[in-house]
């Protein structure tokens, strides 16, 4: 599956991994603010905020994964599968397919404020890109420099949750993801004090002891947890190599390694990329499976003002320097 994460040090960081068993042919795609974006039953965007993120592109359309925009506000979507549900059109609303969610909230909102407000009219219906694609059940983090939310569409209707932690991964719902964290409220990156019995002279024996208990496993519930804590108590430095850095071990805590998680006979899900995305300066980061180095691309210096999507396919082969 998925985690994704924000992060703030000087500049405000957000970005993801995506984890699967196989790709689809991802790109970084920037798409200008002239890009003509049509939409299934809204007004399509001839003018618009530029975005740079990943993306699969269809018939020359960014099915975005995860992006933001050149005002500095990110979505990420994720996995959902099971509880995630889109609705038949409806007169009163503004009604927006799935995979045009990312595309309308970056193209018309610049800052959470406007997305919510945004959010509060939009209906998610169930038309999917293709008829022989399936619908991706999703949920999504969207965040700004200054907070974040969780958006599901479930049987209920569109919730909107504020995001404290600024981490999301899958199943279960977002609530009660944020209830589990209280199975871990004793956890701490300080060493633990005997409160067992006052009768016992127990001692800890291993650095490390304080975070006993936090979860390893790469269920979602268990990512959502471990990257929760490596987020909160992640320190760094605020300069921009000292803040990747920091953010790719925070969601490198969570990396999923071929062999680890079998979904069918001899296939295995794994972490297919890394995310780091400076949503202030308009860079975004990458790392892969097989590429460990730190691989960049800069919104900026695309054509801002043009109608053609630039793409950037991975680099998957892995990078290494000598020494000697």
């Amino acid at each position: 599956m998925c985690t994704a994460a924000t992060y703030q040090t000087r500049d405000f960081y957000m970005g993801r991994t995506l984890d699967y068993e196989f790709s689809y042919g991802d790109q970084i795609t920037v798409t200008p603010r002239n890009y003509p974006f049509s939409f299934l039953h809204m007004p399509s965007l001839s003018h618009h905020y530029a975005m740079i993120g990943m993306a699969c592109v269809m018939d020359d359309y960014p099915l975005y994964y995860e992006a933001f925009n050149e005002k500095g506000l990110g979505i990420a979507g994720l996995n959902f599968v099971g509880n995630a549900v889109y609705f038949d059109p409806k007169p009163e609303k503004d009604n927006i397919a799935q995979f045009e969610l990312i595309p309308w909230i970056l193209g018309t909102c610049a800052s959470l404020a406007e997305a919510k407000e945004s959010l509060s009219r939009i209906n998610l219906i169930s038309t999917p890109f293709k008829k022989n694609l399936p619908l991706a059940q999703l949920h999504w983090i969207i965040a700004d420099e200054k907070e974040a939310i969780t958006v599901e569409s479930m049987k209920d209707g569109l919730k909107v949750h504020e995001n404290p932690v600024g981490v999301l991964t899958n199943n279960p719902s977002f609530e009660q993801q944020m209830f589990q964290l209280n199975n871990y409220m004793h956890l701490s990156p300080r060493q633990p004090e005997n409160h067992f019995s006052e009768k016992l002279n127990l001692t800890a024996y291993s650095r490390g002891m304080g975070a006993m208990g936090l979860p390893g496993d790469l269920s979602s519930a268990s990512r959502f947890a471990k990257v929760a804590f490596t987020k909160m108590n992640a320190k760094s430095g605020d300069s921009e190599l000292e803040s990747i850095s920091q953010f790719f071990h925070i969601l490198g805590s969570v990396d999923q390694q071929r062999g680890c998680c079998e979904v069918a006979d001899g296939k295995y899900e794994i972490t297919l990329y890394t995310s780091c995305c400076n949503a202030s300066k308009g860079i975004y980061y990458y790392t892969t499976y097989e590429n460990h180095q730190i691989t960049a691309v800069d919104l900026y210096r695309e054509e801002l003002d043009g109608t053609k999507l630039s793409r950037y396919p991975l680099i998957t082969g892995e990078q290494i320097r000598w020494q000697n």
